[in-house]
């Protein structure tokens, strides 16, 4: 008897706490696409993997002209001729080879850099919302496979926040 008494009051807490609780949920997608600053970063990055897919192209032309060049004349061209200009040809391939992985890199890091300071507006305005309204949790529900009706959809708060 003695330690379920022990037990309630060692509960009882718990379920006093569970209430207090205000969940909201923010679908942060939603407002990631509709930050003004989204169009100006996705025209940076088309233009960034604009040049990235011309230098790719300009370099894949001219293997593929010196490639055809060495094919059409190898018959006629010495030894040493043929191996420098096979050696050429490889240099080209390798440098495609190491282009792309390369450029991935550096459009990833670009594309970070643009995102950073719109990620933290985001998050700044989530926790200002937060922090206003007493919510205990604040969740993306694209994160969770489930979201209670309990939960207050603080979207258009932070929404109002943003100036959007």
């Amino acid at each position: 008897m003695k330690k379920l008494i022990i037990l309630l009051f060692a509960i009882l807490p718990l379920g006093v706490f569970a209430q207090e609780a205000k969940i909201a949920y923010v679908n942060v997608g939603e407002i990631f696409n509709a930050m003004p600053e989204m169009a100006a970063i996705e025209q940076q990055m088309a233009e960034l993997n604009e040049k990235y897919t011309t230098e790719l192209r300009q370099m894949q032309d001219e293997y593929t002209k010196k490639y055809q060049d060495f094919v059409a004349q190898q018959d006629s061209l010495t030894e040493n001729i043929k191996l420098r200009r096979m050696q050429e040809i490889e240099d080209i391939r390798a440098r495609m080879d190491n282009f792309v992985p390369i450029a991935q890199q550096d459009v990833q890091q670009r594309q970070q850099e643009l995102l950073m300071p719109v990620q933290d507006k985001i998050q700044n305005a989530i926790k200002a919302v937060g922090e206003e309204n007493g919510y205990t949790y604040i969740i993306d529900p694209s994160v969770f496979l489930y979201t209670s009706d309990n939960a207050i959809n603080a979207t258009q708060k932070v929404r109002t926040k943003l100036g959007l």
